[in-house]
């Protein structure tokens, strides 16, 4: 793994709380969906996690991280928190709303916080990977050192 040339927001959260990572970056490939991250940087799938923003009928908004390889199953995520429906939010809503672009956006570091759920499947790892907070950068870490920094739940909140 090459050196890191600039440390993303993320990263400096991280460092200021003094909370262990590892950083892997693929910006020297063609990577763009999470599938082609996970073979590029040679890690599980399943251990690899993407940030998904939703907002809910009531207006809130909420943030879910599931396996890159699977899909957020709606009805389970909206069941999570106590909403009838939540859908996507539009990719164009993503910057103003969060500070993250899509393909870079990272439950750490968001403009402001919103409830976060992660795929209860995250357990069965001793580290767990999402973004930096920027398209090339990946960070790396144990789902207890994540709690340091953000609060979260654990919900079975995967589809196929």
């Amino acid at each position: 793994m090459k050196q890191i040339e600039e440390k993303t927001n993320v990263m400096r959260l991280l460092d200021q709380k003094k909370i262990k990572y590892q950083v892997h970056t693929y910006l020297d490939t063609d990577a763009i969906s999470g599938r082609e991250v996970t073979c590029a940087l040679k890690q599980d799938p399943n251990a690899v996690f993407k940030t998904l923003v939703t907002v809910g009928k009531s207006k809130n908004h909420y943030v879910f991280l599931v396996p890159v390889a699977k899909e957020l199953d709606l009805k389970k995520a909206a069941k999570c928190v106590g909403e009838k429906k939540i859908e996507m939010i539009k990719a164009k809503e993503l910057l103003g709303l969060t500070g993250y672009i899509h393909g870079g956006c990272s439950p750490i570091g968001m403009k402001k916080f919103f409830r976060t759920i992660i795929d209860s499947s995250a357990q069965n790892f001793e580290t767990i990977m999402f973004s930096g907070g920027k398209i090339g950068y990946q960070v790396e870490l144990k789902l207890e050192d994540l709690r340091k920094i953000i609060r979260f739940d654990l919900y079975d909140i995967a589809g196929e």
